[in-house]
């Protein structure tokens, strides 16, 4: 007869064994931050499937590279840019065959809601005395809303008038909680955020040619377990390309 000490020892040893089973098979995804609700359903989606666990960070690109190039465990990257999926393929941190573009967005000016004003995407238009206060996204050097911001606002010759009055923020969504506490009059964000909220409108859509293609690059990491590959298939999948589409991301990129 099993005694009772036993007993509770024998639950205990199969406890942790199920807690490292549980450990073994999952997959950590570190994706840009205008990703995070896109991921998040297709992540919930497939752990009911495949009874996997997807755990997710969500920050602006440039903070997860340098997170990754210090030794993150992550498996799978997305980035909303190539810049950083390059910079971690420089340090050899990236399977290179696996890196395809997966999505595509855009570029928005946007306000608070209810607190819209006219915007023409031309450079005879004076942004700068089109509104008072500050103009919030991504830090400017780093973050790729604010790369790109800059691009297209240096583009459009509207740079000089409204640089100082810029807020560059840790990624896209501080960005567009910035705007719709009312914090900053006018942000420039990626056109899914804008419509993940709704409490900022969007007030015009920059032209494609005043900035660098928005490119979101999906890729393996070399240290990648053994059951991120099925998941990052699933991110290329109908399926998850059904959620990213419900958001507003563009499927139909050619690689």
């Amino acid at each position: 007869m099993i005694s009772k000490s036993l007993l509770i020892g024998l639950v205990v040893i199969a406890s942790l064994f199920s807690f490292v089973a549980k450990a073994e098979q999952s997959v950590t995804v570190f994706a840009a931050a205008s990703l995070t609700n896109a991921i998040t359903d297709i992540a919930n989606a497939y752990e009911k499937d495949k009874q996997m666990n997807i755990q997710t960070s969500f920050a602006s690109s440039s903070t997860l590279a340098k997170q990754i190039e210090k030794g993150a465990p992550a498996d799978i990257f997305v980035s909303a840019d190539t810049k950083w999926m390059n910079y971690l393929q420089d340090k050899k941190l990236v399977k290179t065959s696996s890196k395809v573009n997966l999505l595509g967005n855009q570029l928005v000016l946007i306000v608070p809601k209810g607190k819209s004003f006219k915007v023409n995407m031309e450079k005879e238009f004076n942004l700068a005395a089109a509104f008072a206060g500050k103009l919030c996204t991504g830090e400017l050097e780093s973050v790729p809303v604010g790369i790109y911001a800059k691009q297209a606002l240096k583009n459009l010759d509207w740079w000089d008038g409204i640089k100082m009055r810029i807020v560059g923020t840790q990624d896209v969504r501080a960005a567009l909680v910035f705007v719709e506490r009312g914090e900053c009059d006018a942000g420039v964000v990626y056109a899914t955020d804008a419509k993940v909220s709704n409490k900022v409108e969007s007030v015009a859509v920059f032209p494609e040619l005043t900035h660098a293609p928005i490119v979101y690059p999906l890729a393996l990491l070399n240290n990648a377990n053994s059951h991120a590959l099925a998941f990052y298939d699933y991110l290329k999948s109908e399926k998850a390309k059904a959620i990213f589409a419900k958001y507003g991301f563009n499927t139909n990129l050619t690689q």
